[in-house]
């Protein structure tokens, strides 16, 4: 029955903890809504920007026009690109200029004055397309035109062949179909490659501030020795600490699954909201791969920064945390070999394959899930320790 006793007054005095605490998290109203605004609004604002770029150039795509300097000398390319249903703008004579400035927005083709002597003689004539690779809109424009012009090319030379009775086709030693086995969701999850990221990056930073402040920011108000003079156990102080922050932490891991669902209503692009799938069951698939991860986090983080005796010290010692985590996703990208086994037993990564696994419409393996859950409970458990440890040290007294 003793022991019942000190169970039941070892949950009473965290549950007090754990509300005062998530109580003084949540007062800081300004470092909260800076936390959610940076975290949990940055990815569907980046998803919205991405979009009007992506519609921008679609409009410029749907418009066909080619800028071209010179147009004057070649009157059957004209006739060409004009019968391709597409319209030939002259350009500017300060055109270069526009374009180092990236005023412009399209490539120029800039065509000589013996481009038609050239061609009637049987030549190739030299053209060439002036672009800027610091400009995105001019780039993505310079393969239309460019194919544009292989048009072209392939037409003459097919007159020319014809010309001398030679059949086109006898030069056309072998036909290259292309076929891609990446079905609507592989490419979808190309797509939204940077959801993870972003949702990964909103949960520890939302558990940092969280963590700072019941630590190391006691510890320089000078609020922590007064609480451990309390008849308290020291079990009930860190997990109700741990809890007040995990608690934060989570909260932001949910908003930041669900604010992408609102964000795909201001995509200005039809094609980039048409490959985003990102729905319902999507975030709710987030939420759960994420709540681990967010308890591990923020024990992790107050490991690091209960050892600080001020919120700058802990802050600089915890970014380094935020950051190896952070750039543990990255990992996927430069694997040339796909998913590996390993990947699952590393936080941060453990969570980012899993969820592209969702954006690709496969459901994650219970086994898996089980994995990334048993290491995250592992290394909160390992904190948490820590945390007791360094709350008992000599260094708080």
């Amino acid at each position: 029955m003793s022991g019942e006793r000190a169970e039941g007054a070892t949950l009473r005095a965290g549950a007090v903890v754990f509300a005062k605490e998530l109580v003084d998290a949540l007062r800081d109203r300004r470092t909260l809504l800076t936390v959610l605004a940076s975290a949990v609004a940055m990815g569907p604002l980046v998803l919205v920007l991405l979009s009007w770029l992506v519609a921008d150039l679609e409009q410029r795509a749907d418009a066909r026009e080619v800028v071209v300097h010179g147009v004057e000398h070649a009157p059957t390319l004209r006739n060409y690109i004009e019968r391709q249903t597409w319209t030939v703008r002259e350009a500017d004579a300060d055109f270069e200029a526009a374009l180092r400035e990236r005023r412009l927005g399209d490539p120029v083709l800039v065509v000589g004055e013996g481009f038609e002597d050239e061609l009637a003689r049987g030549r190739a004539p030299v053209v060439e397309l002036v672009t800027s690779s610091d400009d995105t809109r001019a780039a993505a424009g310079a393969s239309r035109v460019a194919q544009l012009l292989a048009g072209f090319d392939r037409e003459q030379a097919t007159l020319r062949l014809a010309v001398r009775g030679v059949a086109p086709a006898a030069l056309e030693a072998v036909r290259v179909e292309e076929r891609d086995l990446a079905d609507p969701a592989a490419r979808s999850a190309q797509l939204a490659a940077m959801v993870p990221l972003f949702v990964l990056m909103a949960v520890l930073y939302g558990a940092l501030n969280a963590a700072l402040d019941t630590t190391a920011g006691e510890r320089e108000r000078g609020s922590l020795e007064p609480l451990l003079t309390t008849p308290a156990p020291r079990t009930a102080i860190v997990l109700g600490k741990w809890g007040a922050v995990a608690a934060v932490g989570m909260g932001v891991a949910v908003l930041g699954a669900l604010s992408f669902l609102p964000g795909q209503w201001l995509l200005r692009s039809d094609t980039l909201a048409a490959l985003l799938r990102y729905g319902v069951v999507e975030a709710l698939w987030f939420v759960v791969l994420l709540l681990p991860l967010a308890a591990a986090a923020s024990a992790v983080l107050m490991a690091v920064a209960i050892r600080s005796r001020s919120v700058k010290e802990a802050q600089a010692s915890a970014t380094l945390v935020v950051l190896g985590v952070s750039l543990l996703p990255l990992a996927t990208l430069f694997a040339t070999r796909g998913e590996q086994a390993w990947h699952l037993w590393l936080p941060g990564l453990a969570q980012t394959t899993l969820m592209m696994r969702v954006l690709r419409g496969q459901a994650p393996a219970p086994a898996d899930v089980a994995t990334t859950l048993a290491v995250a409970a592992a290394v909160t458990a390992l904190a948490l320790w820590a945390v007791a440890r360094a709350l008992r040290g000599a260094a708080l007294r």
